[in-house]
Order: C-alpha cells, then structure tokens, then sequence
C-alpha cells in the first residue's frame, strides 16, 4: 500500500506539471495520432497487393496494429520518460538522489515519471483495441479478449525490461544515452508479424531479443486455436528477462561512481 500511494503521488504530480506546458501536451497527442495513422495506412497499402500476410488477413492484421500500438502508448505512458533519464543520472552522479530514498531504486526510478501527455494517447490506443476487437469478423470468446490485454501489458513489460537493459549499459560506457540507438533501431521489429521472420532471425527476436514476443504472440493467442507454448513462452520470457535486469541492476550498482565518491 505505501507503495501504491506513492506511485499515486507521482500520477497527480505528472499531470499537474503537465497541464503548466499545454502546448507541449497536445503536440505529442497530435504526434502520436499521426504515428496511428501511418501503421494503419502502412499496412493497408501493403493489403492492395495481397490477401494474405504473415497467415493474417486485414482483420487480423488490424489487431496486431492496434496491439503493439497499445504497447507503445502504455510504454510512453508509464516507463519512457524514466528510462530515457537513466544514462544521465548514471553519468552525472544523480543516481544518488534515487539510493538514498527509503523505497527500491528501482520502482523508484522505473516509475517517478508519469508521462500525463501520452495518457490521452494512451485512451486512444484502448479505443483502437477495441475497434478492432469488435469489427473483427471471426469468434472470439470474453475470456480470449481478457488474457489477450493482459498478454499485452504483459508485452509492454518486455519493451521496458528490454529497454532498460540496453540502458543500463551506461554504468560502463559512462555513454549519455547507453545503446539506446541500437535499442530503438531493433525495437521496429516489433511493428512486424513475427512469421515473417525466418531461422536465426527468428531465434533471435524471439528468445534474445523478444520483440517479437511482444506484440505477435497475443494476437496469435486471440486470433488462433488455445496455445500453452505463447503463454510459457510469454511467461518465460518476462522472468529470464526480470532476473536479467535485477542481476545487471546490483552488478551495475556495484561499479557506479556517486557524485560524493
């Protein structure tokens, strides 16, 4: 519960700065509403020339869209702004600040920032999931649809442990921005069905970098027959991948140099 209430401090402090810089918040909701359109647009395109890609029709492809586009607004909303600090703060010694607070490190600088401009982007992918859900011609039972948003947050937390560990590479490199150019060049082949993926690449962006995990896995869970192997697999992942970051986490600790050292 302590928490929660402090999480819920950090939510009713973001929107508060956020109302003081508006031209600024509804720029990035009008930036994000142009990055929908252009997936959508993208793959349409794509769709005048086939009937088919990856195995998923236009429907089906409508709610692999709309699902990595909930990753990424989820991911906006909740962890980006916090990762995009964490080279800075390791380099200029401000990491400091977060050790010595009487909470984990870690929760602490995973979710300080609540980015209150992308909530509203945040509502809109919602909206997109659902449209897609309902417009989508086949069956699709309540309790597929429940597993599929979990699947999906479940996803969002493999974007940030993923993330995270190429920032945190900065406890070595003392980079300004760690490998978050490499991150970000990679992270694309999460907008892309993973079948379209063969042998080592597939291995790789499945189970060393698990973009493909991401977003494709659980709409092969709604859109497909009930598969335990996209639910281990899933699972797995997000534990090898959590163990990974607390491990990397304390054995960065251990060489950061503080501001006072």
């Amino acid at each position: 519960m302590r928490y929660l209430r402090l999480y819920i401090h950090f939510v009713k402090f973001s929107f508060s700065k956020a109302m003081q810089f508006r031209v600024d918040f509804f720029f990035r909701v009008l930036m994000d509403i142009v990055f929908y359109l252009i997936q959508f647009v993208f793959f349409s395109v794509i769709y005048l020339h086939t009937d088919i890609l990856a195995g998923w029709n236009i429907e089906q492809m409508k709610i692999f869209i709309s699902g990595y586009i909930f990753i990424d607004a989820l991911n906006m909303t909740v962890f980006s702004n916090n990762s995009w600090w964490l080279p800075q703060h390791i380099n200029r010694g401000d990491l400091d600040y977060y050790l010595t607070k009487p909470v984990s490190s870690l929760f602490f600088l995973s979710l300080k920032e609540f980015a209150a401009n992308s909530f509203l982007n945040l509502i809109i992918a919602s909206g997109l999931v659902w449209w897609s859900i309902s417009t989508y011609s086949g069956d699709l039972s309540a309790i597929k649809v429940f597993v599929y948003i979990l699947l999906l947050m479940n996803g969002t937390l493999l974007y940030f442990f993923t993330h995270f560990l190429f920032l945190m590479s900065s406890f070595w490199t003392q980079s300004p921005r760690g490998f978050a150019d490499v991150f970000y060049s990679v992270a694309h082949t999460m907008e892309r069905p993973d079948r379209i993926f063969k042998g080592t690449a597939r291995v790789l962006f499945t189970y060393i970098l698990p973009f493909s995990v991401m977003a494709s896995y659980p709409a092969h869970f709604l859109l497909e027959d009930f598969s335990i192997e996209i639910l281990i697999t899933m699972l797995g992942m997000t534990i090898v991948l959590f163990t990974a970051l607390m491990l990397v986490w304390k054995k960065g600790l251990s060489v950061y140099s503080s501001a006072s050292s």
